[in-house]
This record gives structure tokens, sequence and C-alpha cells, in this order.
């Protein structure tokens, strides 16, 4: 699917600026996560958005790398970081035993459910064994699109731990919360923590 028909993709092309100054860090899931690694540890951030997490972990002293699937997107981060940011979309990530951290918060949600394994079968690649992986999806039982034309694939914690199992990880969380989204609506959340074997 070419990214200017994909709506998800075209949503964020077209309100990068006001997407990037809407959002916050989610600070308590970021600090379980870095807790979790050594000073200066190599971590990779997908989806990065505004950049605003990548902005946390470099000010701790972190060797980041932040990326975005939307050219418009990585633009904003690249300006508020005042570094770079490469463009980088799920099923491009080729990198092997590279990162001793991934963090995807909000990102993977977006991923079509059949490409879902394979893409965390990279991430699984990517990362040192050992290897800390975060990330958060909007629960539900079936995908589709949110009022806002994006799409997202709503896994249900079975489905999305069936979707893990593929992979070796020594431990895998997954953290069901109540909270709100970009949209504002009631949203069911959940939140993952793997470690890699």
């Amino acid at each position: 699917m070419a990214i200017e028909k994909d709506p998800t993709a075209s949503f964020y092309s077209q309100n990068a600026v006001t997407y990037a100054a809407s959002s916050a860090p989610n600070t308590r899931r970021l600090d379980s996560f870095l807790s979790k690694l050594a000073p200066g540890a190599a971590i990779l951030e997908l989806g990065c958005g505004s950049g605003r997490d990548s902005a946390v972990m470099i000010a701790r002293g972190f060797d980041v790398t932040p990326t975005d699937g939307t050219p418009e997107m990585a633009e904003e981060a690249a300006r508020h970081l005042g570094r770079p940011v490469g463009v980088l979309r799920f099923g491009e990530i080729e990198a092997v035993s590279a990162f001793d951290g991934i963090w995807a918060n909000a990102c993977l949600l977006h991923a079509p459910r059949a490409e879902l394994g394979g893409i965390l079968g990279r991430i699984h690649e990517a990362l040192h064994p050992g290897g800390v992986f975060y990330a958060s999806f909007k629960a539900g039982e079936a995908e589709g699109y949110d009022g806002l034309g994006r799409y997202y694939n709503y896994p249900s914690k079975v489905w999305l731990s069936a979707a893990y199992g593929a992979s070796a990880w020594a431990s895998v969380d997954i953290d069901e919360v109540h909270g709100s989204g970009y949209d504002k609506k009631p949203t069911d959340w959940l939140h993952v923590l793997a470690v890699k074997a």
C-alpha cells in the first residue's frame, strides 16, 4: 500500500504540527522502561511522534535513535530534538542485536494485524539478548478505524499474548489500563513490557 493512500499515514502527515504540539511524555511507563536498562544504553524509538520521549531519554544520558514512519512527523521531531530523526516504517526494521531497548509508545497499534507478528519478530531480532521492549495498544476485539480515519489493530490481551508468543521472550507482561488518547475518548489500553530471552 502506497503511503499516500494510507489514511493513517495521511492523518499524521496532515496533522503533524498539531499532533506534535498536543503530546506529553508517558512518564510513569518511560521511567519503568528506563529503570531496566544500564546507563547509556542504546535505545531505538519507533513512532517517536513529536520526539518528546526521545528528549527525556537523551536528557538522561541514553544513546537514542529516534524514528517515525511519517516523514512530516520525523521533521517535527527533528525540530524539537535539534538532531536528525530517521524515517523508519515497522516493516523496514533490519537491525540485528543492535539495541538494549526498543520503545514503541502508541505506534504499533497502527500495524495491520496480519503484519504485527512479523514486525514483533523484527523487533525481537533487533534487540540484544536481555533487551527490553515496551509497546502500547488500544484494546479491542477486531481491527478497525477510529473517528479520525486512523487504522487500529485493537487486539485483546489473549490475541496480543499469542502474537508475542511467536518469538523467544524471557518475559511478557501485559498491563490493562483505562485511559484516553489524542481523540479524548475513553480507551482501554494494553501496555506490554517484554524482555528478550
